[in-house]
């Protein structure tokens, strides 16, 4: 999934490799707290849920971060991993957000999340916060 962002590259990156910050920068209301204990990240959402993930890489070069659910999900997945770039668009920015689940008919479960979370993410980014 994709979106244009009217927000330098640099900016987006800036919240997107804010990893420990995501419930202030990227999704605040969708994400309630953030605690991390190395590279593991512990989303807590707003009923008190519990999701953990480990962020495999912040590779600020490609400005790409990647990271897998390894516990709290709450669909029936065997398999999540995700990764989000971002990409200079002239003075603006493209943000992409890829995801891969298991088993594959689940992806029809997590498209529309992805797609309601990267507008989320766009409009939150857009308005500086």
């Amino acid at each position: 999934m994709a979106v244009g962002v009217a927000a330098s590259a640099a900016v987006v990156w800036d919240a997107v490799s804010d990893v420990g910050n995501v419930h202030r920068r990227m999704l605040p209301g969708r994400v309630a707290d953030v605690v991390m204990d190395g590279d593991v990240r512990v989303l807590t959402m707003p009923d008190g849920h519990l999701v953990r993930e480990l962020v495999l890489a912040v590779d600020h070069e490609l400005r790409r971060m990647a990271y897998t659910v390894t516990d709290g999900q709450r669909l029936p997945l065997t398999y999540h991993h995700a990764a989000f770039q971002v990409f200079e668009d002239g003075e603006h920015s493209r943000l992409v957000w890829t995801t891969d689940v298991l088993p594959h008919p689940a992806a029809a479960l997590v498209r529309p999340r992805v797609e309601i979370g990267i507008q989320e993410i766009k409009a939150v980014l857009e308005a500086g916060r």
